[in-house]
């Protein structure tokens, strides 16, 4: 007996074993079932010819898994998670928007620089990326400078408004080959991994078209859309004002030209700040406590230092780095970790801006108030912090102040209860009325709203004019050791309606937040306020909580300050400038 082989197509063996991977069983039983046996050797076919197709796909998202993980765990890198997506970030010590937007700008510019590539930089919007302009007949050799760019330092790239991708990917570039406007972004975070600035951080590449010997912008521009092609380029000595920090960018004239909402009148800050916990300061505070009319006029609570001034002047510099000067009123107090030898801050005694020694000393914080305009140097517009206010993102002056000197306050929702003080007033009614009531002698109208807890933007010849014209009750307040009936509530809120009725400041909004450390919820609040960082201000207070209450209250405020703003101030011993 002759057995035969049954003869074997390779070709169509590969093919029955492509589509059997392709498909589960059930799916191929219910194929076999409707279509005739011509119709499924095409499905087969076709099924066949994309399994190589499918098996490069697989192999390639491999490759670019290999090399992102290379990428990653390189030397000052780390991976964070932006908008649900894994990112390559990189590690910058001195974190913060401004110095975010200067290493993006000097990357690009460095490049260019070195590739003889001809640019100029542009004036961007307030808190955007920065802008670099090249002309559109650069453009192969300009793509092919940021390709290698993106590689060695791992950016992002986009179309801006467009998802983007990742920049050290020859596919990426690709799809941008036409882009009239190409954003780099890199990822920057902390060695603790929070926060992280990411896309308005970056740097915008924009190609500029010639025609006729002028250039013309890809889009709409803040200053001008077109320039002559021919003229020179300028260098601009400190570009501050453009939110990169003290550069010197080459640019063109026309964008050096200060614009009408420029702010170029210098700002300070003024803290004020005292150690709860200092035995002589206790001492001294419980030789004159009988004489606070009210209880929580003498509350432990309001004195509790959980070391927000640390973090207080963190978001400072971090988020306003446009300040000129600290000052930091206390009652001969310095903080252990304070570098007071630094050339923007000065910690001014009570004993300096009290005019009448007889009134020191004092534990009441109006009273302290009502003389921050004594303080030597201090410029005409400043802002106003107490220790528990903080600064949760990137700010300008124009936040505080329009150009012309005009100072904002910010009104809460919250009201003044109407009539006059009464004994269950708490103080800050009581003040509020107060303040009322010199309004209305003076203007004829009656303010029924409470201020925000946020920096108080301040004028200091308003607070001057103040002292003059109400000055008994002034002189009052300075004179009252704890807070008192007849108190104001000056640079809080007397100064905003008196300012406001003599023209020199307006209402305005601010993105806030206000927390009770006594609530609660002030865990999940915080945890709430971390994880979404979108106010631009916020106020963590303490008023009704009692002194057993203060480890517990530092222990759950410490860690939540720390994640928020991890980076040293220059204003801290071993802190970067």
């Amino acid at each position: 007996m002759v057995t035969v082989e049954p003869r074997v197509n390779p070709e169509k063996s590969a093919v029955v074993a492509a589509y059997r991977r392709a498909l589960p069983l059930s799916v191929r039983r219910a194929i076999a079932d409707r279509y005739s046996v011509q119709r499924r050797r095409d499905v087969k076919a076709r099924i066949a010819r994309a399994a190589p197709a499918r098996h490069m796909v697989r192999l390639r998202a491999a490759a670019l898994a290999r090399r992102w993980r290379e990428l990653a765990v390189a030397p000052g890198r780390v991976v964070v998670v932006d908008g649900g997506q894994p990112r390559i970030a990189h590690v910058q010590r001195d974190l913060s928007p401004v110095h975010a937007r200067r290493a993006g700008l000097v990357a690009v510019t460095r490049v260019f620089r070195t590739a003889g590539i001809d640019y100029f930089v542009v004036r961007g919007k307030p808190r955007g990326p920065s802008v670099v302009a090249v002309t559109e007949g650069q453009r192969r050799k300009v793509i092919a400078v940021l390709t290698r760019l993106a590689k060695a330092q791992p950016a992002y790239v986009n179309r801006p408004g467009k998802p983007m991708a990742p920049g050290f990917e020859a596919a990426t570039w690709r799809r941008l080959a036409g882009a009239r406007v190409i954003r780099l972004t890199w990822f920057r975070t902390t060695d603790f991994g929070s926060p992280v600035l990411g896309e308005r951080f970056g740097c915008d590449v924009e190609f500029w078209t010639e025609e006729d010997g002028r250039l013309y912008a890809p889009r709409p521009e803040r200053v001008t859309e077109v320039v002559d092609a021919d003229a020179e380029p300028v260098l601009l000595p400190d570009a501050s004002g453009w939110g990169c920090g003290r550069l010197k960018v080459r640019t063109r004239e026309e964008f050096t030209r200060p614009l009408p909402d420029d702010i170029r009148f210098p700002v300070d800050a003024v803290y004020t700040w005292v150690d709860g916990s200092d035995p002589a300061w206790l001492r001294r505070r419980a030789r004159y406590a009988g004489t606070a009319y009210h209880a929580e006029a003498a509350n432990a609570a309001r004195y509790a230092d959980h070391d927000e001034l640390r973090y207080s002047l963190r978001s400072l510099a971090t988020y306003a780095p446009w300040i000129r000067s600290v000052y930091l009123v206390t009652d001969d107090q310095v903080p252990g970790w304070l570098d007071t030898a630094h050339p923007r801050l000065r910690v001014v005694s009570h004993r300096e801006i009290f005019r009448d020694p007889d009134m020191l000393p004092t534990f009441n914080s109006h009273a302290i108030e009502s003389q921050l305009h004594h303080v030597e140097g201090l410029s005409e517009h400043f802002l106003y912090f107490n220790d528990d206010v903080f600064l949760g993102r990137e700010t300008l002056p124009q936040d505080f102040f329009l150009a012309n000197g005009i100072a904002k306050f910010f009104p809460s929702p919250a009201l003044v209860p109407l009539g006059a003080p009464g004994d269950e007033d708490v103080p800050v009614s009581v003040a509020a009325k107060n303040n009322r009531a010199l309004i209305e002698r003076k203007f004829g109208a009656t303010p029924v709203q409470k201020m925000k807890h946020t920096p108080h933007a301040l004028r200091r010849s308003v607070l001057e004019e103040i002292e003059r014209e109400f000055a008994a009750e002034h002189a009052a307040t300075a004179s009252h050791r704890f807070r008192s009936r007849d108190d104001l509530a000056i640079p809080s809120s007397l100064h905003h309606y008196y300012a406001f009725f003599t023209g020199r400041a307006t209402s305005a909004r601010v993105r806030y937040a206000y927390l009770d450390l006594s609530h609660p919820n002030a865990a999940s609040r915080l945890d709430r306020l971390l994880a979404q960082r979108n106010r631009t201000v916020f106020c963590i207070n303490d008023t009704l909580s009692q002194e057993e209450d203060t480890a517990g209250h530092t222990a759950l405020l410490k860690p939540f300050l720390e994640a928020y703003f991890p980076v040293p101030s220059p204003y801290e011993l071993g802190g970067d400038d």
